[in-house]
Order: structure tokens, then C-alpha cells, then sequence
């Protein structure tokens, strides 16, 4: 059924004929707005997380009006609100530090103003999640934008992926193999669109992942940004949400077990980024959903990587947009998806991908014929991540799938950048790359560090992978045998604490263990000397971040913030909210 203009929570604003909503209504006259342009319709928050520092979503200031334009044409009142722009390159130490700051600021944007359902527009990688997570909390009727990726990079002829060949040509350069102007050539046309990273990195995988969650318009996440096509998905994605309010269609109504498996099944298929574990996990916590790092393995086993895509594969998002796409690739999974789940469209996902045809089967492969069989990603487990760890296998030499090697350790990022390239540093290809204090307390923030760097001395050796073990994340646009998210981190007394030079490590992906090769008593008795580091903040929110942020097994989100729905606060005014 749908909802009548007095059931609209915006009524309670700008509806009755009180003192309070006089001064609603004379306050959006100053601003222009005739009654007739807001009474009885649906308002609108259009969450826009532009800024003038961050390249990938440049193109904001145009697709917001956009946006705009489809909500006024389905009869609506759009109300654009900015919220914190988490730009990738540039904030420090990690966007992944704020992610749970604009979680809350979307959480409270939408609870504390008149508004009766949101665009989110977001796509550089921590403002996805952040955005979907507080509109889950609040759970009004919610549509996500993605911003969509950038064209491909140019390098004398040769496709440049932004990340993995930022990584590639930086080892080349300090192996002596490329002059500095190659470098700068790399520079220059590695970045050269709107739009976020065009590799399967985190921001692709991410709003991959809200796609097949269903809420997105079908086939938006694979648009490039300066496609006309991405400015057409705007103005619908204005026009949907308004309906989707009076159809009071909410996250809550999408959002299950199943769509959670579905995302994580996509985002295997597409050799995504590990940290979409993370991001889903606190997603699916916001939703009420268990989601936890023995599903991913489970559905890891039997999803093979059918997106050849870097870094794990050869082709960029232009190419798999032009391919098909998401829907496209949706088709190829079949019986791994649950067809019958719910979008914003309205119709299932399966109604949603109906017709969609893959024009390129060496970018977009059919099940027969994967990039990879099986284990896109893999969960391990041991003595040196009690709660788990996270690798990539695809994007890493084979031959460390199964080692034994001495460890290196650096105990944090200072002392790594330090020595790392000392010639005089004790370590060879089969050595074992150590980095403690990296995670969610330690660094703080759990940064994208986990794609060590090889030591300067073997990468002139030719050298290009080596296994690596951090409780960072790592850029979903990095490759190598890099083990990632160890649970307990170091920083809380995790055993990444206790791990010293020369200790053997051992994994085996298929065996999915990762272990320190030592005694039990040794163990036990480092324990004892072991002590908690000092706190890295003292003020503000690094003191909300420390005191309350998880660990990398459950999302990384706020203790107080997961599964409970957005309320007015004690005491508040009713009439409000």
C-alpha cells in the first residue's frame, strides 16, 4: 500500500500547523521554496560526499543536480546534504579511521533533519560502506550512486591500472629497471577521469557489493564516471527513491541472510578486494544479519573467479563495462545466487539481470573456463590468527600457497620504512616479512600497509613476491602473497606480538592454516613479558575510535553502534522525530 502525504515523516516538520512548523516553513521560504514546492511530497536527503580533495567523485557537483532533477520530476523535494568526503589518496593515516565517523554522520543527517528517504552518493572505498551502514541504522527508504570507475590510465600504448600499476612500475623503479621519467610518465596518465580506482579494488568491489545487495539501480556500479550513461543512472536513481518512499520500500525489507550471501558470492566471482570482508561484515552486523569470516571461506570454496580483472586478472572496469558488466556477470553464477531476493527496483534480482549478455568471454568468463577455479579469497586460521586472517590466492605467486620461512619483523611502520631497504638487512626471497602494529588500534586505523615492500637488495635480484604477514589491510588494487587482518592484532596482545626474527612461520591455503613454529612454553613465557602498548590518541574522536572500535573479524565498527535501529534520543520531542 502505498503511504498518504500526512503519513510522510516530513509531515511532522513541515505538516502541522503549529509554532514549530511555522518555523520550518518560513525558513525554507527564505530559501526560495514555495509551499507548493514541498507540501504533501516526499523530502528527500541527498547525501553527497563531494569535496574539493577528492578525485573520485569530482564529478559530484554535476551528478547531484542530477540526481536533483529526477526527484523533482517523480514529484519530490530534493534536500542536498554534505557529509564527510572520505578521499582515499589523501587522508591520513587511513580513510578506514572515519569510516565509522560518517557511518554516524549518515546516521544522524537522516534521523535529526525532515527527511523521508536518501540517494547516497558515494563510491571512493570506505564511503560505501559508511553510507549504506548508516543508512541501515536509521533505515529509511535508501538508493546508493555509485560514483563509478575512471578510464582507463595511459602509458606509452599500455593500459595503466591505477594501484596495481602504481605497485608494479614503483618495484621496477627501485630495481633500477625504469628512469624517473618513466615515472613521471606513469604519473601523468595513470589518473586521467573522474571516477574512482578502474581496477577490481576495493571502491569497484564495494559497489559491486551494494548492487547485487539490491540497492542500487540494476547495472549502475560498472558505469565509467564520465560515461553519459552514469549522468542518466543519476537523474533515475532521483526518480526511483521517490517512489520507493511511498512504496515505503527500506533497507530492512532488502537486506538478508540471503542477499549478504549473494554479495559475497559476486565479489569472489569478481576477484574483489579483501577488505570488502570487513565492510560487509559491518554491514551485515548493521542489518542483523551473522555474517562472519567461516561464510566467506565456505562460499570461497565453491565460487571460482570468472572476472579477468587486475590485479588478479589482465583487463580494467572500462573493459568489463563495455563486457556486460555486473549483470553479465551475474548471469554466468546461476544456482550460486539466490535469484529471488529483493531490490529497490522493486523486482527481484533475478527479474534485474534477465536479458544480460556477456560480449567478451576472456573478460567476463563462463563457470567452464574461470581465471581461477576456486578461493578468490581464503580465511586461515592458527596459532598466529586465533580469529582469523585474510589472503588473496589469486593475486599471489603459487608457490606460497604452501611455506616455511625464518621471520623478518618490523614492529611498526617506522621501523619497516627504515630498514626495509638496508643493505645490510638479514633476509632472503624465502624469508617471511613481518609488520606488527598495523591494525585497528595499533596504527591506528588498520591502514592499507599490507602489501609490504620487498627489500631493495632482492628486488634487484629479480624478486617480486615473498610472503608477507601484517594485521593491516591492504589496497584492494595490491597483489602478492600478503597475509592480511590477523586477528587478535598485535597492538591488543594478538601472538603477531610475539613473533621475533628468526621464527619459522608456516602457511598452506589449503589447508587454511598459518602458524609460528614455536614451542608452546616459548609462547607462553613471551606472553608474560609482554605490555600493552601506550594509547595512540588522548583526545577527541581518536578517544571514541580507541575505546570502542572491533576487531577485523567482526567489521571494525563501534561496539554501540551495531543491529539497533536509529531512535530519537530520551526526552526528545516526538512531534519531531
Amino acid at each position: 500500500m502505498r503511504k498518504k502525504p500526512e503519513e510522510l515523516r516530513s509531515h511532522r516538520w513541515y505538516g502541522v500547523n503549529d509554532l514549530r512548523s511555522f518555523g520550518h516553513r518560513s525558513r525554507t521560504a527564505q530559501m526560495g521554496y514555495p509551499r507548493s514546492d514541498y507540501a504533501g511530497k516526499p523530502v528527500i536527503a541527498v547525501i553527497n560526499t563531494w569535496s574539493d580533495i577528492n578525485p573520485c567523485h569530482s564529478h559530484f557537483k554535476q551528478r547531484v543536480e542530477e540526481v536533483k532533477r529526477g526527484i523533482w520530476q517523480a514529484g519530490g523535494f530534493p534536500v542536498e546534504m554534505p557529509a564527510m568526503s572520505l578521499s582515499e589518496p589523501f587522508q591520513k593515516p587511513t580513510t578506514m579511521l572515519y569510516r565509522n565517523l560518517l557511518a554516524m554522520e549518515c546516521e544522524e543527517l537522516l534521523r535529526s533533519y525532515p527527511a523521508d528517504g536518501c540517494v547516497l552518493m558515494g563510491g571512493c572505498d570506505k564511503t560505501t560502506p559508511a553510507l549504506v551502514m548508516g543508512a541501515i541504522s536509521m533505515d529509511l527508504p535508501a538508493i546508493f550512486l555509485p560514483a563509478g570507475p575512471m578510464l582507463r590510465g595511459d602509458y606509452k600504448g599500455q593500459y595503466l591500472g591505477s594501484g596495481s600499476d602504481t605497485w608494479k612500475y614503483w618495484a621496477e623503479l627501485r630495481a633500477g629497471n625504469i628512469s624517473e621519467s618513466d615515472w613521471q610518465d606513469v604519473e601523468e596518465g595513470i589518473a586521467r577521469s573522474p571516477g574512482h580506482c578502474m581496477t577490481m579494488g576495493t571502491a569497484s568491489t564495494m559497489t559491486s557489493a551494494v548492487e547485487v545487495l539490491g540497492l542500487t539501480l540494476s547495472g549502475a556500479a560498472s558505469i565509467p564516471a564520465p560515461d553519459s550513461r552514469h549522468a542518466q543512472m543519476a537523474t533515475l536513481t532521483g526518480k526511483r527513491i521517490v517512489d520507493m518512499v511511498w512504496e515505503d520500500l527500506k533497507p530492512s525489507d532488502i537486506l538478508t541472510a540471503g542477499s549478504f550471501d549473494n554479495a559475497v558470492t559476486a565479489v569472489l566471482a569478481l576477484g574483489g578486494s579483501t577488505n570488502s570482508i570487513v565492510h560487509l561484515i559491518a554491514m551485515a552486523r548493521r542489518a542483523g544479519v551473522d555474517l562472519n569470516l567461516a561464510r566467506f571461506d565456505a562460499l570461497a570454496r565453491e565460487t571460482p573467479v570468472i572476472a579477468n580483472l587486475r590485479p588478479a586478472g589482465k583487463y580494467l572496469m572500462e573493459d568489463f563495462f563495455y563486457a556486460g558488466g555486473l549483470r553479465a556477470l551475474l548471469t554466468q553464477l546461476g544456482d550460486l545466487l539466490d535469484l529471488d531476493q529483493r531490490t529497490v527496483t522493486a523486482r527481484t534480482l533475478g527479474a534485474n539481470i534477465e536479458g544480460a549478455r556477456v560480449f567478451n568471454d576472456d573478460v567476463i568468463r563462463p563457470r567452464s573456463n574461470p581465471l581461477v577455479a576456486e578461493d578468490g579469497l581464503a580465511v586461515l586460521t592458527g596459532n598466529l590468527a586465533p580469529a582469523g586472517a585474510v589472503i588473496k590466492p589469486a593475486a599471489m605467486e603459487p608457490r606460497f600457497h604452501k611455506h616455511r620461512g625464518p621471520a623478518v619483523v618490523f614492529h611498526d611502520y617506522a621501523d619497516m620504512a627504515a630498514r626495509i631497504d638496508d643493505p645490510a638487512l638479514v633476509v632472503t626471497q624465502d624469508s617471511v616479512i613481518v609488520l606488527q602494529s598495523a591494525g585497528p588500534q595499533g596504527a591506528p586505523g588498520m591502514p592499507e600497509w599490507g602489501q609490504l615492500p620487498i627489500p631493495q637488495k632482492l628486488l634487484k635480484e629479480g624478486v617480486r613476491d615473498m610472503l608477507r604477514i601484517s594485521d593491516a589491510r591492504m589496497s584492494g588494487t595490491s597483489y602478492g602473497a600478503c597475509v592480511l587482518h590477523v586477528t587478535p592484532e598485535s597492538h591488543v596482545g594478538g601472538p603477531l606480538a610475539l613473533v621475533r626474527d628468526g621464527d619459522l612461520i608456516e602457511i598452506d591455503v589449503q589447508a587454511r592454516r598459518i602458524d609460528m613454529l614455536v614451542e608452546p612454553q616459548e609462547i607462553a613465557r613471551r606472553r608474560d613479558a609482554w605490555r600493552p602498548p601506550q594509547p595512540k590518541f588522548t583526545r577527541g574522536y581518536g578517544v571514541l575510535y580507541l575505546n570502542h572500535i572491533q576487531q577485523a573479524d567482526t567489521g571494525c565498527d563501534f561496539d554501540f553502534l551495531e543491529t539497533e535501529k536509529a531512535q530519537p534520543p530520551a526526552g526528545g520531542d516526538p512531534e519531531i522525530h
